[in-house]
């Protein structure tokens, strides 16, 4: 059992992943408005990551055999799924709207568990669906015809059921002596995500000249390649880091919860730095989608279940 100086640190090291992960897009987003590609702002954010955790993935290289599977899974959709269809997204519609939508992949994991597993799920856990929906509704305005671009959400949309996806793979890990390292599933799933990616943002048309301009950040311009940096050591090698220590320390349900907070600090980020202003019913709907995805993922789907991840602070954004 861990002590209070434990839990303590812990909390920090959940807290301190929550903000890595939260400043990505806030960071992300100048890079694209200078007129670097999506996609190619997410390949240099996952190879970055990959190039510093391949030590670890050389270190680890059995687990290409003998979880090969898990790899490939958490390559192409915890990473490049999830951080592409983000990215995609924050290019249409404000960074706070991007996360929130992305928070709704607990709620709809338990649609998983409940109507493709058949697995019954308590009242909590239905509540916090029907929370994180009626959130939703808010945040998009439903009522005056979706106040943001359709195509964008449904990136951000798409972005959480990769989360879904994250957390089906965890679930299906094997537990024990035989349980994978998580650090070694991260660096080579970085590294799938690194090669999947450089087939996609085609990294070589790039204008690699950009790196050297200012980008504005809100109204203060900073050099891109300051940003870049951020994105690939702080938002990705930080965070994921500092989010497997947490959950170490943690309970897989504490980390997650205190994980909920990345929405916050998109959001709050945004808000300061980006002037990515939201109206009062989207805070409130926001409120409502965290207070379901932090129900969602904390109550239990039957009794003997298993703690859904074992990494569940390594969030994607």
């Amino acid at each position: 059992m861990h002590g209070s100086g434990g839990k303590n640190s812990g909390l920090g090291l959940a807290l301190l992943s929550a903000f890595a992960f939260g400043g990505s897009g806030v960071a992300a987003k100048p890079l694209i408005d200078l007129g670097i590609d999506p996609l190619q702002v997410v390949w240099m954010r996952v190879a970055g990551a990959a190039l510093i955790l391949l030590p670890v993935a050389l270190r680890s290289r059995a687990l290409l055999r003998q979880r090969p599977g898990l790899v490939a899974g958490f390559g192409l959709l915890a990473i490049t799924g999830c951080q592409a269809l983000y990215f995609v997204a924050i290019a249409r519609i404000p960074v706070g709207i991007a996360i929130l939508v992305e928070f709704l992949g607990p709620a709809l994991l338990l649609g998983w568990i409940r109507f493709v597993q058949r697995r019954p799920v308590t009242r909590a856990a239905a509540l916090g669906v029907v929370l994180a929906l009626a959130g939703m509704t808010c945040v998009v305005e439903v009522w005056s015809g979706l106040a943001f671009d359709a195509l964008g959400l449904l990136y951000a949309f798409g972005a959480a059921c990769c989360q879904v996806a994250y957390f089906v793979l965890a679930d299906h890990r094997t537990d024990g002596a035989d349980a994978p390292e998580p650090l070694a599933v991260i660096a080579h799933g970085l590294a799938v995500g690194a090669v999947v990616l450089t087939a996609l943002a085609h990294p070589w048309t790039m204008d690699w000249s950009t790196l050297g301009h200012q980008a504005a950040l809100g109204d203060r311009d900073v050099p891109a390649v300051l940003l870049i940096g951020w994105i690939v050591l702080v938002s990705t090698v930080v965070a994921y880091l500092t989010g497997v220590l947490a959950v170490r320390t943690l309970s897989a349900q504490v980390a997650g919860v205190v994980a909920g907070l990345e929405a916050v600090v998109a959001t709050v980020l945004a808000w300061v730095l980006l002037a990515e202003h939201l109206g009062s019913a989207q805070m409130f709907g926001g409120a409502l989608v965290l207070a379901g995805a932090i129900v969602a993922q904390t109550a239990p789907t039957e009794p003997a279940a298993p703690e859904p991840l074992p990494d569940r602070a390594l969030s994607s954004g």
